[in-house]
C-alpha cells in the first residue's frame, strides 16, 4: 500500500513551479484537462484555473472547456516557456557569462531567460561593488537586497511576455549611460543579418546597449545559432563574444570567429 501511494501521491510545488511545469505539459502534449492538473498537482480546481487563467494572460496558453490548448506558435514566446527550454545549457551559460563579471564594474543585463542565469550567479558571488542596469524586472528582482550590488531599472513600457520595460522612457534613461560590459540574450544569431528579436521596440532599446557598453557579449543556446527573427539588433560586427553550448554546429562557430567574434562553448 504505500509503495501504491508513493506512486499516486501529487507532486507538491510552489506557484510559480507548477505553472512553470503547466507551461512545458501543454508545450509538449498540446492539451491538458483541470482534472489532470487537480490529480498530478494536489491543489484544487479553483487554484489550476487561477493557474491556466496566468498562463493564459502571459500568452502561453489558451484555455478551453475543461482546460486548456497550446496557443498557435508565435515569433514572440512567453519568458514562462522560454525558462523551461534549454535549462542546463542556459545554466551554464549564465556561469560561464558571470565569470567575466570583475568586481567594481558596471554591466547591463538585458531582459531573457539566459540574462536571468547570470544575474542568478551574480548573486551567488561577494562583490566590494557593481552596478547592474537593467530593462528587466524579473533580474532587478533576482538582485534586490544585496547591499554591494546596485541595480538600476531603466523605466518603459512593461512588455507581459518578457516582463522587460521598453519604449521611448527607456532609451532616454540608457542614453545618459554607459557601461563595462553588455550581456545581450537573443532570439536570433544569424552571421549575415546580426543578432535579431521578435520585438521592434526591444531591438531598439537593445541597440542603444550595444552603442553603450565597451565590450558586448551575446549569450544564446545553440537553437539560436543561425535563426532569424523580425527585428535587428546589430550586425555582427558589433559582437565581441558569443557564449553558447557545446551543442552548437561547427559551422556556425566557424563562421563567427571568422567574423572576428570569440566564441565560448560551455
Amino acid at each position: 500500500m504505500s509503495q501504491r501511494a508513493a506512486k499516486t501521491s501529487p507532486v507538491k510545488l510552489l506557484i510559480e513551479e507548477r505553472r512553470r511545469a503547466i507551461a512545458e505539459r501543454v508545450r509538449q502534449e498540446k492539451r491538458v484537462t483541470v482534472d489532470e492538473l487537480v490529480s498530478r498537482y494536489g491543489v484544487s480546481a479553483v487554484t489550476i484555473r487561477g493557474d491556466l487563467e496566468a498562463l493564459e494572460t502571459s500568452g502561453v496558453l489558451k484555455r478551453s472547456h475543461g482546460g486548456a490548448v497550446a496557443r498557435d506558435e508565435a515569433q514572440d514566446t512567453p519568458l514562462l516557456v522560454k525558462e523551461t527550454r534549454r535549462l542546463a545549457e542556459k545554466r551554464r551559460i549564465g556561469e560561464a557569462a558571470a565569470r567575466l563579471i570583475d568586481d567594481g564594474e558596471t554591466v547591463i543585463l538585458d531582459s531573457g531567460s539566459t540574462t536571468v542565469e547570470i544575474a542568478r550567479r551574480i548573486r551567488q558571488r561577494k562583490w566590494s561593488s557593481l552596478t547592474v542596469i537593467t530593462n528587466a524586472l524579473n533580474i532587478a528582482l533576482e538582485l534586490s537586497g544585496l547591499p554591494t550590488v546596485r541595480v538600476m531599472m531603466l523605466g518603459g513600457m512593461l512588455r507581459q511576455t518578457s516582463y522587460s520595460l521598453v519604449g521611448l522612457d527607456a532609451e532616454r534613461a540608457l542614453a545618459r549611460l554607459s557601461a563595462d560590459r553588455l550581456f545581450l540574450g537573443v532570439d536570433g544569431l544569424d552571421v549575415v543579418v546580426g543578432v535579431t528579436t521578435p520585438d521592434p521596440q526591444e531591438a531598439s532599446l537593445n541597440a542603444m546597449m550595444v552603442k553603450a557598453a565597451r565590450e558586448v557579449v551575446v549569450v544564446c543556446d545553440a537553437s539560436k545559432l543561425g535563426q532569424r527573427s523580425l527585428a535587428v539588433i546589430a550586425p555582427v560586427s558589433e559582437l565581441d563574444k558569443v557564449i553558447t553550448d557545446s551543442g552548437a554546429m561547427r559551422a556556425d562557430v566557424d563562421a563567427l570567429r571568422e567574423q572576428g567574434v570569440e566564441v565560448t562553448l560551455v
